[in-house]
């Protein structure tokens, strides 16, 4: 039998009151089981609703072990199904605000954080961070990927720019998409490159071997980072990197190809005793600069964030002549 439902007025619920009546193949059945029955849960979750009050007879709460009779109605709060597409407001202390417009914002993301929910990934986002912050965006893109116009890995530190408005989600997914977009990061690599400054200019395509890693591939994609060593240490160098295409990995997949990868990156080829030494944990690698065309005001902007803590420790210890290994 269909259930009479009724909802509260105002916001969402975490119940909806539902009424179901006892059939007569349900008669003596204990309550528990028949509310199960009814609403498709579990029999402890329904037990569990018994016993928080939440199932009751004319006006009464009834106790799990209740046995039924045939033609009584009973009233049961059922839990609302929550919504795969909501955006569940998070706590992320050190993701940190450095410009809040009211046509964008710009995130300073710590390693650790997604850019936004995928699946198999329980932790903390962006997205979370900035409903958290009590910070609308851009409801264009996919429900999880709302205002979302380009990504970091997570375990990349530095600076990403959310769409707050339509217009300027728009306008920043064209600007990125036709590379008018500055991206400059910083990364620290093993060795010294040679030459110190060049361009690195190879396909990259999804590893035949290993579905979540990403390799130099003849059939991949164009892919082109320009780069220019800032400092050489003898085991690694700090490198500044300007992106010309934004595939996924990319820094890490060319610098690996040169067989200079990014220091505490151990999915692509760090050394671990290296990236131990440095205190790494992650893959020394930080978008140090971004800059774009202001959905607003048409002028460009710059945002310029500094080294965590954790990267400019691993710096100072390749300046002091470390780490001893």
């Amino acid at each position: 039998m269909s259930p009479e439902r009724t909802r509260p007025t105002g916001s969402q619920p975490q119940f909806v009151s539902e009424r179901f009546t006892a059939s007569a193949d349900q008669e003596g059945v204990r309550l528990d089981a028949a509310v199960a029955a009814w609403t498709g849960l579990s029999r402890s979750a329904a037990a569990q609703l018994c016993a928080e009050d939440r199932v009751s007879h004319r006006g009464r709460p009834v106790a799990k072990s209740h046995r039924v009779a045939m033609s009584e109605t009973y009233a049961v709060e059922v839990p609302v199904p929550e919504d795969p597409h909501r955006i569940a407001p998070q706590d992320v202390p050190d993701l940190r605000l450095v410009h809040v417009a009211p046509a964008y914002v710009v995130v300073d993301k710590p390693a650790g954080v997604a850019a936004h929910p995928s699946p198999g990934w329980k932790g903390p986002t962006v997205v979370g961070a900035l409903a958290g912050a009590g910070i609308s965006v851009a409801t264009s893109g996919a429900p999880e990927r709302q205002g979302i116009v380009h990504r970091l890995d997570v375990g990349t530190s530095g600076l990403m720019v959310v769409a707050r408005e339509e217009g300027a989600y728009s306008q920043l997914k064209r600007a990125f998409k036709e590379r008018t977009v500055t991206k400059v990061y910083h990364a620290v690599v093993q060795g010294i490159p040679d030459p110190l400054r060049g361009t690195i200019d190879a396909p990259i395509g999804r590893h035949p071997g290993h579905e979540w890693r990403f390799a130099v591939l003849q059939d991949g994609r164009r892919s082109i980072t320009h780069y220019e060593v800032l400092e050489a240490f003898g085991r690694a160098s700090l490198v500044e990197v300007h992106l010309e295409t934004g595939r996924t990995h990319q820094i890490r997949v060319h610098f690996n190809a040169l067989q200079h990868p990014c220091c505490g990156d151990l999915t692509y080829g760090a050394d671990p005793a290296l990236s131990a030494g440095l205190g790494l944990t992650r893959q020394w690698l930080h978008a140090k600069r971004l800059g774009f065309t202001s959905p607003a005001t048409g002028e460009h902007v710059e945002y310029e964030s500094p080294y965590p803590t954790d990267l400019a420790y691993a710096v100072e210890t390749l300046r002091e002549g470390g780490p001893q290994l």
